[in-house]
């Protein structure tokens, strides 16, 4: 007798988006969610295409980042980026944090739909918002 192939459901957006195990787990059980008080920078990011937007606020001490937060406003892809961003960057150095591409974000969720890979750059694009920031306040001290 053959075994039954036991199949994994996957949530779906809109009924057509496949997201990795990754992604659903993230979306779930975002880390590092929520707002800093004491952040030494607060950024935000938008793409007006879909609507999504994300909110990165950094901590530093000295030139590494020791705590980072994110909240979104956007799909399950927004907040699983956000949240894997802030896991990536945690005890990187500025210059290392700059490394991050976005493909590297992807990676890390475990793949995005097509339609959803605008949410690894706009969650680059916001680490690179909050690095320039962060730079000019310390240029600036």
């Amino acid at each position: 007798m053959g075994e039954k192939k036991k199949e994994s459901k996957k949530y779906t957006e809109r009924g057509f988006l496949d997201y990795s195990d990754k992604v659903i787990e993230l979306f779930k059980n975002p880390k590092n969610v929520g707002e800093m008080e004491d952040a030494d920078v607060v950024v935000q990011e938008g793409d007006p295409t879909c609507g999504d937007t994300i909110q990165l606020s950094l901590k530093f001490d000295d030139d590494v980042i020791s705590e980072a937060k994110f909240l979104s406003f956007g799909c399950a892809a927004n907040i699983a980026t956000g949240s894997i961003l802030t896991e990536m960057i945690k005890d990187k150095t500025v210059e290392g944090a700059r490394k991050i591409t976005m493909q590297e974000v992807e990676e890390e969720v475990g793949g995005l739909p097509p339609v959803k890979r605008h949410c690894a750059v706009l969650a680059t694009k916001a680490l690179e918002k909050a690095l320039e920031k962060a730079l000019e306040k310390h240029e600036e001290k």
